[in-house]
């Protein structure tokens, strides 16, 4: 085992776990983790407070004449998801182990392995005085748990960058590497409605008095997608995907082999042809729970308040600030009389968008096709990822790609990523930074 790879073993076993208050010297545990390699690579580092959590800025100078260097980000997450269930996990989930050609630990997918082959290809240049360009570090510790401290910081930032590498995302399979060109956007709220003062038999009031889930379900119901579409005003701003661009899908893995493979049963007819187009390019509303009255306990009342959570994904021009006004009318519009509505957003971040003809993805189809031996698939995702839209209004062309496969188990029980994808992203890295060099 090299040193190399002995240090990210030493990252991997730190449970930097955000969701869980426990593990908060675990989480800045990591931190520290990364400003001390960075510094020992020869470069400079600190933790600072952001919005709603610490994240790491750094830098590692250009080998040669940093003033006139082009300035490129390199950005990921040290927090990982829980690993619960652990008796579903093989091994011991901080514990580094190689089975069958597989290195398994919590986070070696996503995503410090991955945002350590960033670090370790800029490391290895600037130890050999290779290195074309500045790179600037931005870690944080919270992206599983919906942090904006790192687009927050990225909108105050004065002096910007060329460009920004991201590696967290998966391969469609073994060296077929993608370019996520664009990822939507999210608005998460907070649904209660009621009906009453408080709860009351139903014995006596059934029939006549007004039922706050069945209000509730009434008011979800007028939101809901009809053949693949949400309502047309929570679709205002969605733009035709370009021709070209929709008939590069064609020879993707098939949509009805995507929702099998995961068990998902498809949504209706047409959902597993309209997979990409749906995911990528067309907004969408998910309830994510439902609470109200009794579910589990014989209990004969007329539930007073119901509340759900539900999110929306939006697509590149849409808005949070839109979207969330029109739901909310919307769901006015819906309610039986007599019932309340309130509506909360919780969260929001917005869709975001990169020109194929950008040069910094150019030079990074070239640097795959160097690295890997095949051209990156130019595609989209349909996750949100708060940064890339932070990125986007600052003009900074983000190549967010990564080496992860789809049976790499993130957020899942034996998360794991395959030995030879960390040579090969290691290379990845270094032909992307010295392609850089050519963005001035």
């Amino acid at each position: 085992m090299t040193t190399e790879l002995s240090a990210l073993l030493e990252l991997l076993r730190i449970p930097s776990i955000s969701a869980d208050a426990k593990h908060r010297p675990d989480v800045r545990a990591a931190l520290d983790w990364v400003v001390a390699f960075i510094r020992n690579a020869g470069g400079n580092a600190e933790i600072l407070p952001g919005r709603s959590g610490e994240l790491v800025v750094g830098e590692l100078r250009a080998s040669s004449d940093p003033e006139s260097a082009p300035n490129v980000f390199i950005y990921g997450h040290v927090d990982v998801q829980p690993p619960d269930p652990i008796d579903l996990w093989t091994s011991s989930p901080f514990e580094p182990t190689i089975r069958d050609g597989w290195l398994y630990c919590r986070g070696v997918a996503d995503d410090k392995g991955q945002f350590w082959l960033l670090l370790e290809a800029a490391r290895r240049l600037a130890v050999e005085r290779k290195l074309p360009v500045n790179i600037r570090v931005l870690c944080d510790a919270e992206e599983e748990i919906g942090g904006l401290s790192a687009a927050h910081w990225v909108e105050q930032d004065l002096r910007g960058a060329d460009a920004c590498v991201i590696f967290d995302t998966a391969m469609l399979g073994r060296r077929i590497p993608v370019f996520n060109l664009a990822c939507r956007g999210t608005a998460y709220f907070h649904l209660v409605v009621r009906t009453g003062m408080r709860d009351v038999h139903s014995g006596v009031f059934g029939g006549a008095g007004l039922n706050a889930l069945h209000a509730l379900t009434t008011v979800v119901q007028a939101v809901l997608p009809q053949g693949g579409r949400l309502p047309e005003g929570l679709r205002a701003g969605v733009t035709a995907v370009d021709p070209g661009e929709l008939a590069s899908w064609a020879d993707l893995p098939r949509g009805v082999e995507v929702l099998r493979a995961e068990g998902v049963v498809p949504a209706d007819d047409e959902a597993a042809r309209e997979f990409y187009l749906r995911t990528w390019a067309e907004p969408s509303l998910d309830v994510h729970g439902i609470e109200g009255g009794s579910p589990h306990l014989m209990k004969t009342i007329v539930p007073a308040q119901a509340e759900a959570n539900l999110s929306l994904r939006l697509v590149s021009g849409q808005t949070v600030a839109r979207v969330a006004a029109t739901l909310e009318a919307l769901f006015q519009d819906a309610a039986p009389p007599g019932a309340s509505v309130q509506l909360e957003l919780l969260a929001g971040s917005e869709a975001a968008h990169v020109s194929p003809d950008s040069p910094a993805i150019q030079l990074g189809v070239e640097a795959f096709q160097r690295a890997v031996g095949v051209a990156p698939r130019l595609v989209r995702t349909g996750g949100s990822l708060p940064l890339a839209s932070a990125l986007g209004r600052r003009g900074i062309p983000a190549v967010i790609t990564g080496f992860d496969l789809p049976q790499g188990n993130i957020h899942a029980p034996d998360e794991r990523f395959l030995l030879e994808n960390i040579e090969l992203g290691l290379g990845a890295a270094r032909e992307l930074f010295v392609a850089y060099a050519g963005l001035r």
